[in-house]
């Protein structure tokens, strides 16, 4: 198990640092700038609405195969522990926020997603390629960014959240 830890934050240390920076990019350890989030329902949010509590932002554009593929742990990790322990949100790229709308009822996504259509969170969060996984402390710092799929709600993976949101979480 701590094997696997290490791997996991070992592929993330390399992948932080393999992929050239986007325009604008937050760096590990870098805070999150203020931001508008457009939701797919007209409403709206800023990334400081979202402080207090750990949150981990998902980068994905539905026509991603690798995003799609793990869509649906990202919903069972969010179901189980969202909103509790820490909050998930969605970063769709699409251009086509109706592409996105329907993969998130097809896939039954209740987390809350927002449309970047602009790119502007893409390059903030530095989404050189999807999918792209952030994790952020309470106070907006980034901790980690993971890119390309994986089984989130795995006990390796909840167990690498927890540490590095230092927190438990219950099994």
């Amino acid at each position: 198990m701590k094997a696997i830890f290490l791997v996991f934050f070992w592929a993330s240390a390399i992948s932080a640092t393999a992929f050239a920076s986007t325009p604008g990019e937050v760096e590990i350890g870098g805070y999150l700038r203020e931001a508008t989030l457009h939701g797919f329902s007209g409403d709206t949010k800023k990334f400081s609405d979202f402080k207090g509590k750990p949150l981990i932002i998902n980068v994905w554009a539905s026509w991603c195969g690798p995003c799609r593929a793990e869509m649906g742990s990202l919903e069972r990790l969010a179901r189980r522990y969202g909103g509790k322990q820490f909050n998930v949100i969605g970063i769709s790229t699409d251009d086509d926020g109706d592409a996105a709308v329907a993969f998130i009822k097809q896939s039954k996504t209740t987390f809350v997603n927002y449309l970047d259509s602009k790119v502007f969170l893409e390059n903030m969060l530095g989404a050189s390629m999807l999918p792209l996984t952030v994790l952020v402390d309470a106070n907006g710092r980034v901790l980690e960014k993971v890119r390309g799929a994986h089984e989130w709600d795995s006990p390796e993976f909840v167990e690498a959240i927890g540490k590095t949101f230092h927190i438990k979480l219950p099994r």
